[in-house]
């Protein structure tokens, strides 16, 4: 990328042409060519380009430098779905004029009705493989389409040459070979779309048209914010709002994974994408088009399925020599066999089984696949992760930190309690209490707000102690024990905040009690069994954290800044942390985590907040995202295991005479499906 110029778009382009990681590397490579480009991700499941680029360089150099490199390309926006009739009717021809051929190994078929047939396959159905690989060889790399061709050219020839010699044919390796991968590669195509299925899932929950309140109907990207719409019952959402009128229950699975219908009144928000079951609203839409939180889901599925974790850039750079390596293991086997006295047709049916059998598609989908299957049933549990790396990292823990308020607890505490410390009267100090709490963001506020009660002026948050503000002219404080002199706070386990006159002596103090969430317990005891390290991190005193009874560490009493200090210690001594908390106070050591996940409480802040959103505010769905995380990344090591054995095997038996080149086809072909196959048991995943 040139210096100075930065990176202020994304633009994904659809990739046509793809067959294996070698591909991936080189459509990578040429767009890194193109003036103005920064980073470039290239994913072969998804078959997309995602390029981060400045103002120099446009859409159309980057499509032109795709299809110089030997490939199609389209914006992704623009891109039309695949039609497999196309390649059924082609392969169920070639299976029809390949049949004969295939038979002469069994059946004595006349050799001239093998050359007529196994020419027009070759032709045909090859010709692919001659495009794909005379374009990786002009761009002065290889593909899985140069080891095809060569090695399917390499049997045909050499039974041409026979057949007018009176030889031994080997038309049937050619055919099998090109019917084979032809093929797998449709299998394979239709499992990465069936992989790759969730954002469609997603978009497929909107619905094209909405009912304006005022009457008639209009599409939902004409929509804007403050717009009134009428929501009917059995009708999903089409946008973002609040509702203005009407009670029922709304079907919230297909976007948070919450299983069963919630209640919605006046004042609440819904979701685009959730189905209305039963009630009749007006709603105010609060969401710009191409904004809600279906829009930004979307978004962050792509964007966890466009990246490559630390182990996919390793796979790349192998591929990306792994052919050129191929190639000189195919001529070292034909040279060995002459050597050994072997037949010039024996020499280069070994050489040709060695080409087919090392295509490198299935170290090209292991990954991908994976992830796509991971991350896709995942945003389905109401689990967004925000890239690749964020779900190896998950996979990975071995300390698990909790915020306390609003996520091991509801974080709607009460007032349990009010002690007068002056001659204040108890309702004075209420109101000047209610006043500075009016326009904080503290859990805690919420429950000293008093309707009719003006904001103070000037109010000052004051990070982990309070805050400061102005109230009939006289500058009050309200906070902690460690923002207000004089108090000796109660050794109970209730949450107390003192109201003080800066400089002052202390007026009140407020005793609030917050409620542990349902299934707080179980997600402790389920890390526990998990062999994790569990730490609850709070501002608030150890007496109330204690009260909660879960049996953990607790470190009490910290500021946003010691919990950031705290979250870098335990990985300064060697710990793998994941950090749960809401999203906002908790954002610098959300940050500082291997992991930070953020509760879904409050989803538009968390969905931007931290490393993997949790649709629902359960601490269950935190463990849940866990497991998921390892569970995929089991699945994505399986895949390259596999991956890497097959070739090890793979490329040795072919060298020795063990595999012919039909075997080899076939075996090629097999790898690639059971990498998939093995990716694709992640969309069952059900977290008990």
């Amino acid at each position: 990328m040139d210096q100075g110029i930065l990176p202020d778009r994304t633009i994904d382009l659809a990739i046509g042409g793809m067959t294996c990681a070698s591909c991936v590397a080189r459509v990578e490579k040429v767009l890194r060519r193109v003036p103005g480009v920064g980073q470039v991700s290239v994913n072969l499941a998804t078959e997309q380009a995602h390029v981060l680029a400045g103002p120099g360089a446009t859409d159309a150099e980057l499509i032109e430098a795709v299809q110089k490199g030997g490939y199609s390309a389209t914006l992704a926006a623009q891109a039309k779905p695949k039609s497999d009739l196309r390649e059924v009717l082609t392969l169920a021809a070639g299976f029809v004029l390949g049949a004969p051929v295939l038979a002469g190994m069994l059946l004595p078929v006349p050799p001239v009705v093998q050359l007529i047939l196994a020419t027009i396959i070759q032709a045909w159905l090859g010709a692919r493989f001659y495009k794909g690989g005379f374009a990786a060889l002009r761009a002065g790399s290889g593909s899985m389409d140069v080891l095809v061709a060569l090695g399917t050219t390499a049997a045909w020839g050499l039974s041409v040459w026979d057949f007018y010699a009176g030889g031994p044919l080997y038309f049937e390796s050619a055919v099998a070979i090109i019917l084979l991968v032809r093929l797998g590669k449709f299998l394979e195509g239709r499992a990465k779309r069936e992989a790759a299925s969730a954002i469609a899932a997603l978009h497929q929950l909107r619905p094209e048209h909405a009912h304006l309140a005022t009457g008639g109907d209009v599409p939902v990207a004409a929509l804007q914010p403050g717009v009134t719409i009428e929501l009917r019952p059995g009708e999903r959402v089409p946008v973002d709002g609040e509702i203005l009128e009407g009670t029922g229950s709304v079907d919230e699975s297909p976007v948070t994974g919450e299983a069963l219908p919630v209640p919605r009144g006046v004042g609440a928000k819904l979701l685009a994408g959730t189905l209305n079951l039963d009630g009749v609203f007006s709603l105010r839409v609060t969401s710009a088009p191409g904004e809600s939180f279906l829009d930004r889901m979307a978004r962050l599925i792509e964007a966890a399925q466009a990246e490559k974790p630390q182990v996919q850039r390793l796979a790349d750079r192998v591929a990306e020599v792994f052919v050129p390596a191929v190639l000189v293991m195919a001529l070292v086997t034909f040279a060995g066999w002459l050597l050994h006295g072997a037949a010039v047709p024996v020499a280069i049916i070994n050489a040709v089984s060695v080409l087919v059998i090392a295509c490198p598609c299935a170290l090209g989908l292991a990954t991908p696949a994976a992830i796509l299957a991971g991350t896709g049933v995942g945003a389905k549990n109401g689990i967004l992760f925000r890239n690749a790396d964020a779900l190896q990292a998950a996979a990975h823990i071995d300390t698990f930190v909790f915020d306390k308020t609003g996520t091991l607890t509801t974080g709607t505490p009460q007032i349990s309690q009010v002690t007068v410390l002056s001659t204040m009267p108890a309702a004075q100090a209420r109101e000047i209490a209610a006043a500075l709490a009016a326009r904080d963001t503290h859990p805690l506020s919420a429950a000293l707000r008093l309707p009719g009660v003006a904001p103070a002026e000037h109010t000052q948050a004051l990070p982990g102690k309070g805050i400061r503000g102005i109230v009939g002219g006289r500058t009050y404080l309200m906070g902690s024990a460690a923002l207000v002199t004089g108090v000796s706070t109660p050794a109970d386990g209730a949450s107390w905040s003192y109201l003080a006159e800066e400089g002052g002596a202390p007026l009140a103090g407020f005793a609030f009690t917050d409620t542990l969430r349902p299934d707080a317990q179980e997600a402790v005891t389920r890390l526990q069994a998990k062999g994790l390290r569990v730490l609850l991190l709070t501002g608030d005193r150890r007496e109330a954290a204690a009260a909660l009874g879960l049996g953990i560490d607790i470190i009490a009493g910290a500021t946003p800044d010691k919990k950031l200090e705290t979250i870098r210690d335990l990985r300064a001594a060697g710990s793998r942390v994941a950090m749960l908390g809401d999203g906002i106070n908790d954002a610098a050591a959300l940050a500082a985590a291997n992991v930070g996940l953020a509760m879904g409480s409050g989803a538009d802040t968390a969905i931007e907040a931290a490393d993997i959103s949790l649709l629902r505010p359960s601490p269950l769905l935190a463990v849940a995202a866990l497991d998921l995380a390892q569970k995929t990344w089991a699945v994505l090591a399986q895949g390259l295991f596999w991956a890497m054995i097959y070739n090890l095997i793979g490329i040795p038996a072919a060298a020795f005479g063990f595999l012919n080149p039909m075997l080899a086809g076939a075996a090629m072909a097999a790898s690639s499906l059971c990498v998939l196959g093995n990716a694709l048991r992640l969309r069952h995943w059900r977290y008990a």
